[in-house]
């Protein structure tokens, strides 16, 4: 969770903990280990595909205040941090499928699925900022996702009966927590641990807790939605 104030700026430099080439051989590796890769084919999508995706990653990490995304006032990126990794691998993904690197873009999402456990098909649009800690058993589906999204351990997101939620901005998900069908959440809203939100509106500075057709929705003054992300950072 966070534990300091954001004191970055639009010039604030990523520092890849092991490099950029080094990151792109790990990956590479990774995918030929688990599944197959191809450098005749794959190497230039995935070269291209990965200077985006970690000017995306320092573009969130920059907004994130959890200690371990910045060292000495810099945005710090460890592949060996299973939610950075998590989100990196994401961003991969969803800038090859972009790119039309369909293939291979399937292939980073399954890398990201087995490595971390967690379900982000890069046909899911995820805001440009986002958080998750803990990602094991997490599925997030097609739904419409504001910015400043935070998740946690086995969060469901996804549809019934063809319809999917909208989430507002500062949404926050922890342990457990399911929104699906027809729901709309507001802006600032934390869903607390075990709850579940089915085709339901609910309004903008909230906490929800319970079941279903039993919730109860208390006012949300702040805590821990504002304290999770810095907006001021560029």
């Amino acid at each position: 969770m966070p534990e300091q104030e954001s004191t970055l700026s639009a010039a604030t430099p990523l520092i890849i903990e092991i490099g950029r080439e080094r990151l792109f051989a790990l990956v590479a590796r990774q995918l030929g280990n688990l599944f197959e890769y191809e450098a005749a084919t794959d190497e230039a999508a995935l070269h291209r595909a990965l200077d985006e995706a970690l000017e995306r990653s320092r573009f969130c990490f920059a907004r994130n205040l959890n200690k371990y995304f910045r060292r000495d006032g810099q945005v710090h990126f460890s592949p060996f941090h299973s939610g950075q990794y998590c989100i990196f691998l994401y961003y991969l993904g969803h800038s090859l499928a972009r790119q039309g690197a369909s293939s291979l873009a399937d292939r980073v999402y399954y890398l990201n699925r087995g490595l971390n456990g967690v379900d982000l098909f890069h046909q899911v649009a995820l805001p440009e900022v986002f958080c998750v800690e803990h990602p094991l058993g997490a599925v997030i589906g097609r739904a419409q996702i504001g910015n400043y999204f935070f998740f946690a351990q086995g969060v469901t997101v996804g549809g019934n009966k063809g319809a999917y939620p909208v989430l507002g901005s500062r949404v926050t998900m922890l342990s457990n927590s399911k929104v699906v069908g027809k729901s709309v959440i507001g802006d600032n809203v934390i869903l607390a641990a075990n709850s579940y939100v089915k085709d339901a509106i609910i309004p903008a500075n909230s906490i929800v807790f319970g079941q279903d057709r039993s919730l109860v929705i208390k006012e949300n003054k702040g805590g821990l939605t504002a304290e999770l992300f810095d907006s001021t950072a560029a």
